[in-house]
């Protein structure tokens, strides 16, 4: 149902505002006791309105506070039980990545993806297998060492509350537990 409109509004420019309150200013007394002019309580005018990209440009930016960086058993986004439950592996597992037998070109890209995918899917705690790779040296693998710095990435780090090593059940210290954070809704 369209309504019709049965008078005109009349618009009023900020000149005929002006005019229209200094009639209205000269027609009333001050209260008593109250030594202020008429005219020291009169409203600027508002500037004009700007468009919204110029506004957005002139706030100034809040610059991000980096997350800190997460290291094995260092779960800084996790109360004390839900951190002792990580530790021992008394955390479902939601999703597994096996990293074995990658080279860190292929191991790289995998584990953002498998990260990304897990996080919009809603998983929690997920599993990544890098390998033990001890070697007769003494020496770790190279996936085992480079997993940890690839979960503190620019790409990464802001799914991640925290990670640990797994429990001998699930890998030990050849594997991760992560826990993603949850996913805001959209």
């Amino acid at each position: 149902m369209i309504k019709k409109r049965t008078r005109k509004q009349k618009v009023e420019t900020p000149a005929e505002d002006a005019a229209l309150w200094t009639a209205v200013k000269k027609t009333v007394d001050p209260l008593p006791g109250r030594d202020v002019l008429p005219g020291e309580m009169d409203v600027q005018p508002l500037p004009p309105k700007r468009s919204l990209v110029r506004r957005r440009e002139t706030v100034p930016m809040i610059p991000k506070i980096p997350l800190p960086e997460l290291s094995h058993g260092d779960q800084p986004g996790l109360d004390k039980s839900t951190a002792k439950r990580l530790r021992r592996g008394k955390v479902k597992i939601t999703a597994r990545l096996d990293l074995h037998g990658m080279t860190q070109n292929e191991a790289r890209p995998a584990l953002a993806d498998f990260i990304d995918r897990a996080w919009y899917a809603g998983k929690r705690e997920v599993l990544v297998i890098t390998g033990k790779g001890t070697r007769g040296d003494g020496s770790v693998g190279v996936l085992r060492q480079a997993v940890p710095r690839w979960l503190n990435d620019g790409e990464n780090r802001p799914r991640i509350t925290a990670f640990t090593h797994a429990s001998a059940k699930d890998g030990g210290e050849g594997a991760l537990y992560i826990r993603l954070k949850k996913r805001p809704i959209t």
